[in-house]
């Protein structure tokens, strides 16, 4: 069953870049998520940068580094948002609960302290089951759903001029 709505429409001055951050714990999950996300990006033209963390609770820290390296790279490509890809299983503790609480929280509260567009596609499910019809781009698509909710936070940002008009800095 394709529950899949019309791409939406975008209005970008000039296409955004997007870091998309994936914890490939589950690689045939993994695999289908970024399928979802690229396909949102490259309908608006995106560009993107992929990097990889161990797992779901790393994202938020990686996403944190490349916000605290524009500080020493002043010629690194700013990213106008952040898409996080992962996912979290159900297992016989409550670790899965510790790591999705975490991963969510630490995303908001980098999205709010930073006034970040971050698309959350961290994926808390019971079963693989459930996660493969989540991840598939063309059953539930949730990773498409995260790439859409980043760009329009980004929009949102735009709106409020809030996003440097500049894509790339000099060196001084």
């Amino acid at each position: 069953m394709n529950t899949n709505n019309p791409p939406a429409a975008f209005h970008f001055e000039t296409p955004p870049h997007v870091l998309i951050i994936e914890a490939r714990f589950y690689t045939d999950i993994a695999d289908l998520q970024l399928q979802g996300v690229k396909a949102v990006l490259d309908s608006v033209r995106a560009t993107y940068e992929i990097i990889t963390v161990p797992g779901a609770l790393e994202i938020p820290a990686a996403i944190s580094f490349a916000i605290k390296a524009l500080d020493f790279d002043p010629v690194r490509r700013r990213s106008e948002g952040f898409i996080a890809l992962g996912c979290v299983l159900k297992g016989g503790t409550n670790h899965d609960e510790v790591v999705a609480f975490e991963s969510a929280r630490g995303l908001q509260e980098l999205a709010l302290r930073h006034a970040l567009a971050i698309g959350n596609g961290i994926l808390t499910c019971n079963t693989k089951e459930q996660a493969m019809e989540r991840a598939d781009p063309v059953r539930l698509n949730r990773s498409g759903q995260a790439a859409e909710a980043c760009l329009r936070m980004i929009e949102l940002k735009q709106h409020f001029r809030l996003s440097s008009k500049r894509r790339w800095v000099a060196k001084q």
